[in-house]
């Protein structure tokens, strides 16, 4: 993994492993990732509730705006996952909690990227950079309990099955998913 930081204090380009990276999303890609969401929209809103809001370009751009104008340090992070610099997917931040050094990660791959193990990989290289550089003694994942390939990233990487959230998140069908929640320390992921 290769880590840069610029002066303007955002997070560089992290190599994650051969033709795959992740950086800091920026306004400009709010086209690129409203057009991957509608293009995959049947598929992704099956476990992304978020997707049925997002109907204009300008509403991921207000995301994102929003996102980016909280100062980099305080920042939950919002990362584009590019393979030989074709978006992917994103992943990031959900909440952070600075004073007792905890964060949730969260993360999506749109279906003709999944099965090569580049969401595991980011998964692992995200948390890592929020071990070094954020300090984060915790990580913690939630995941509907229905949705196995993104329970099995968590299991893969060795984070520890805390229990179920019930009723954790209200999907688009107007029921509400219980959630498995698993998390990792520091020292699990730096023996």
């Amino acid at each position: 993994m290769m880590i840069a930081m610029s002066e303007q204090e955002t997070i560089g380009v992290l190599e994650v492993y051969e033709d795959v990276t992740m950086r800091e999303a920026r306004l400009d890609d709010a086209a690129l990732v409203w057009q991957a969401i509608y293009d995959h929209r049947d598929y992704l809103k099956t476990w992304l509730p978020f997707v049925l809001r997002l109907h204009t370009i300008e509403d991921e751009e207000a995301f994102l705006r929003e996102v980016l104008a909280v100062p980099f340090e305080e920042r939950n992070l919002v990362m584009v996952i590019e393979k030989k610099g074709v978006f992917c997917g994103l992943i990031g931040f959900v909440t952070t909690d600075r004073v007792n050094h905890r964060t949730e990660i969260g993360y999506w791959l749109l279906p003709e990227f999944q099965g090569q193990g580049i969401m595991t990989r980011c998964v692992r290289c995200l948390c890592e950079w929020a071990v070094q550089y954020r300090g984060m003694q915790r990580i913690q994942i939630r995941c509907a309990v229905g949705n196995a390939p993104s329970n099995a990233i968590p299991k893969r990487l060795g984070f520890r099955w805390e229990g179920i959230e019930r009723a954790g998140e209200l999907m688009i069908s107007g029921e509400y998913a219980n959630l498995n929640v698993y998390s990792i320390l520091k020292n699990e992921i730096f023996p």
